[in-house]
């Protein structure tokens, strides 16, 4: 305060932290720009942007192989995965050219939403710049969004289910599945339970009642349209 009652401005003299600059990754014939390279994502471990893009790039072949040709739901977390998640239906705006979607309906909401649909993994390193960390596929695929070629089987453990049963839930489903003929692949979740895969033929689609086709497999795995 200046004599006289006069307020006096204080400046914060304090240099501005400067960004890290951008990075471009060579992902197969595309070039990818990484912006905030060192922004970290995972603040247990310090992992950064760029440690999710290359660890994405180091394991190329099977999450293409596990996305490929399927809508897919992006869980962006600008600030980290302890910040705030986005769940992104629509492929988010600015996308280069070569980006691909695939257009999905949802008849309840009559909306319709396009979705990222994966076929090379500069797509995957594009998504991770939009600060996505994990893709979450429908079990169908591009060609026809309502015949599912995925069954999958989801068990987590809950209050009273500990790990232990969700594992011995999980050699049960091998059982049956082993009568039925059938594979199951398993898979952690992500969280804290485990997913079983087992392809299907996929010409099971929308089934009717009443006339009304009811959401097939596929559209119910994927809920309401969202951002």
């Amino acid at each position: 305060m200046e004599a006289g009652g006069k307020r006096s401005k204080l400046l914060d003299m304090t240099p501005a932290k400067s960004k890290t600059p951008a990075v471009e990754l060579e992902v197969g014939h595309r070039t990818v720009r990484i912006s905030n390279p060192d922004r970290v994502y995972f603040p247990a471990t310090g992992a950064t942007k760029l440690d999710l893009a290359n660890y994405y790039i180091s394991v190329g072949d099977g999450i293409v192989r596990a996305l490929r040709e399927r809508p897919c739901m992006l869980h962006r977390f600008p600030d980290g995965v302890t910040g705030e998640k986005v769940h992104q239906k629509r492929l988010p705006h600015g996308a280069p050219p070569w980006m691909e979607t695939v257009r999905v309906e949802f008849p309840r909401y009559g909306r319709h939403a396009n979705e990222l649909c994966v076929t090379e993994l500069a797509h995957v390193i594009w998504a991770v710049q939009m600060s996505t960390v994990e893709f979450h596929p429908w079990n169908s695929r591009r060609a026809d969004t309502e015949r599912p070629d995925e069954w999958r089987i989801d068990l987590d453990p809950m209050e009273q289910c500990a790990f232990d049963t969700v594992r011995r839930a999980a050699h049960v489903s091998h059982e049956i599945l082993d009568e039925l003929g059938a594979v199951g692949w398993p898979k952690t979740s992500g969280g804290h339970g485990l997913h079983v895969y087992v392809r299907i033929e996929p010409r099971w689609g929308s089934p009717t009642y009443a006339g009304q086709p009811w959401p097939s497999r596929a559209r119910s795995n994927a809920g309401r349209p969202g951002t």
